[in-house]
This record gives C-alpha cells, sequence and structure tokens, in this order.
C-alpha cells in the first residue's frame, strides 16, 4: 500500500492496494483525514507523529472494519521544506496482522514453556528416531542432579539400559502414545507422558514429558502405612469391645458394650459362633447390659445369633437387655418362648450352674 498525506494528515495519494485492504475507494479516500480512514486503536498513539523526528518504521495497530485490531507495518518518508517544516509523508505498508499474530504466538508458547521448565516438577525430553537425545531441560532434570540437556547426543537405550524400563520409548517409536507410565530412576519416583511427533518435528520422533512423583508416591506410601495401623487398631479395638470369656467349665459370656449395627453384629456372630464351635460349650450369655439402642435390623440378628447357637448343640442366653430394645424385640414379634432370658448377668451364670448340675449322671452305689 501507497498512501501520501499532507501537512494536515489529509490523504493526496491512495492506491489500489489501499482500496483493496480498507475497502474504500480513492475517490472517497482522497481529501479525507487520515486518523478517519485509519482510526488508531488506542489513544496512546497518534498519525502526527509521522512528522516527528525519530524511527521512520513500525506497526501501527488499527480498528479493523470487523472490529478485530490490524496490524499495518509501514515505512514512510517525510518531505520537509528549507525551514525544515513539513510538507507531507509518504507511507509505504502492508498488512502484518497473520505474521505479527504467529510471531506473538510463538513468543508466547515460548515464553510459557519456559515458565512449565522453570516452575514445574518436570524434564522435558525429545528424541529421534534412533533413540539418540536431541532435548532435555526443566526443572526436574536439576532435581534428579543434572544440568540441562545433560544427556544430549547420547543414545536413550545406552544410558538407561540398566535403570528403567524401556517398553514405553519402544512402543511410542513405533508411534503409539503412552500416558503416566510409572518409573524409578535416579533413585527417584517418575510418571512419563511418550508423545509420538509427525515426520517434519525437527528430527524428534518421540517428546517425553517426565512428571517427578516422589513426594506423592512418598505421601501415598505414609497414608497407606497409616491406614493399616487403622485397620490393626481398629480390629483391636473390636476385639476388646466385644470378648467372649469362658465364665465356667462349658459356659461362655459375651458382653456387648456400645453401639451395634448390622456389620459389628455379623463379625459378633462369627466369633461367638467359632468360640462355641471350638470350646464345646453348652451355654453362650449375651449380656447387652451396655446396649442401649439397636435397631430393627440389629435386632433381628441378635435373634438370628440366638438360633444359629441353638444348631451348634449350645444354649443362647439373652441377659441385661434395655426397654428401648425389648420394645424394638415386641415390634418386630420374635417369641422369645424359647429363649432363657434373665435381667442380670449372674442370674444367668446360676442358670447354666444349676442346669449342668442337674444334667450330670447319678453314680450308683454297689
Amino acid at each position: 500500500m501507497v498512501i501520501e498525506v499532507d501537512p494536515a494528515l489529509r490523504v493526496s495519494s491512495w492506491n489500489r492496494r489501499a482500496e483493496q485492504t480498507f475497502k474504500t475507494p480513492q475517490s472517497s479516500a482522497l481529501g479525507r483525514g487520515l486518523d478517519e480512514l485509519l482510526p488508531l486503536h488506542g489513544t496512546a498513539d497518534r498519525w502526527t507523529s509521522l512528522f516527528d523526528d525519530g524511527a521512520e518504521s513500525r506497526v501501527w495497530e488499527l480498528r479493523g472494519a470487523t472490529g478485530k485490531p490490524m496490524l499495518f507495518e509501514a515505512w514512510w518518508q517525510v518531505e520537509r521544506d528549507a525551514d525544515g517544516s513539513p510538507r507531507g509523508a509518504t507511507l509505504y505498508g502492508h498488512d502484518a496482522t497473520a505474521r505479527i499474530t504467529v510471531e506473538r504466538r510463538s513468543v508466547l508458547e515460548s515464553s510459557m514453556l519456559q515458565a512449565i521448565k522453570e516452575y514445574l516438577d518436570i524434564a522435558l525430553w525429545a528424541i529421534d528416531r534412533k533413540g539418540t537425545f536431541l532435548y532435555q531441560d526443566g526443572k526436574g532434570v536439576r532435581t534428579a542432579g543434572m544440568t540441562s540437556h545433560h544427556f544430549v547426543g547420547q543414545n536413550i537405550f545406552d544410558v538407561y539400559a540398566d535403570d528403567g524400563d524401556l517398553t514405553g520409548v519402544r512402543r511410542a517409536l513405533q508411534g503409539e502414545p503412552i500416558s503416566a507410565l510409572p518409573a524409578v530412576t535416579h533413585g527417584m519416583h517418575w510418571q512419563t507422558w511418550y508423545i509420538p511427533m509427525q515426520e517434519n518435528a525437527a528430527d524428534a520422533a518421540v517428546v517425553g514429558i517426565t512428571l517427578d512423583v516422589t513426594e506423592a508416591r512418598r505421601s501415598e506410601l505414609e497414608l497407606r502405612t497409616k491406614l493399616e495401623l487403622i485397620e490393626r487398631q481398629q480390629e483391636v479395638i473390636r476385639e476388646l469391645s466385644t470378648p467372649i470369656i469362658e465364665v465356667w467349665d462349658g459356659v461362655l459370656t459375651l458382653p456387648i458394650v456400645g453401639l451395634v449395627d448390622s456389620v459389628r453384629t455379623a463379625e459378633i456372630m462369627d466369633n461367638l459362633l467359632t468360640s462355641v464351635s471350638r470350646t464345646r460349650a453348652r451355654y453362650a450369655i449375651l449380656d447387652l447390659t451396655g446396649v442401649e439402642v439397636v435397631d430393627t435390623g440389629t435386632a433381628g440378628h441378635l435373634i438370628g445369633m440366638i438360633q444359629a447357637i441353638r444348631l451348634l448343640g449350645a444354649e443362647g442366653i439373652l441377659t441385661g437387655i434395655h426397654p428401648t430394645i425389648a420394645q424394638t424385640i415386641v415390634a418386630l414379634g420374635v417369641d422369645l418362648a424359647r429363649v432363657a432370658v434373665f435381667a442380670k448377668l449372674r442370674d444367668a451364670l446360676k442358670y447354666c450352674i444349676v442346669q449342668m448340675s442337674q444334667r450330670k449322671p447319678t453314680v450308683t452305689a454297689k
């Protein structure tokens, strides 16, 4: 584009390229102000700077007809009188929006990549089709005790021949993208993404993004250890909260304390039935003195426990039933006519001793 203006910045020449680019015919452009035809984006710039001493080329940001800024790259010459006053200026320019946008995006991407390398615990690397390192950089590289591009020029299959699984590299070289493959190298835990590249990617066949997950892995192991400890402690607590005591020869008692839900009732049943079978007990006393509330499902499990004890040849006895538990059992419509129920553990134990003494065979004197 060639545009000529007078000292008042009125257009005196407007070529065909300017007509095509700015969608304004020459007849409409001549005589009009440059500010009107080519409005600048923002308030910092002024077309009057054309006549200032200084640079004679720059990029002007215009308000485009579609609302999007246009980047107008122009060089200009100023004609002056003998006293130095301007007689006019000629601009030679072109629409540089596409080129400069690409350049700016490239600079932005480069800055973003640099920020990622500096602040994230990653190592970025690239190898060619033979496995030779072309690039290696990032905070993760330095964390591992190496300098940037430490292995450039060396082959990855030689460097990690004895340290690390190279299956992901081989698969990526065959064109298969691999995500978050774990590995342990340089005494650290890593996860690597293997990205196959196109043929024209500056000789790079595979780009790798390796994330340092050492701290996360350490935290995971610590958490897993703590969870295992908690599970063991819970198991001990469950055993202590429902101890099975052989209070008399052939008599077991199970004092139940605290909240009893369906899960805990199932555990109690398993432990009690195992103990009855192992000790060949004849009586099993379930002491509910320490339990104030159970739901209908749990009450049903308790009655089922009594029935299961009977199937093993022993007799189940209930003691210390709280009034609310009694109401729940009645609401279920459970018949306890065949179940021995006592208010106190002492009464139940006395009952068992009496029953066993009555069942002892009588010795006949000869």
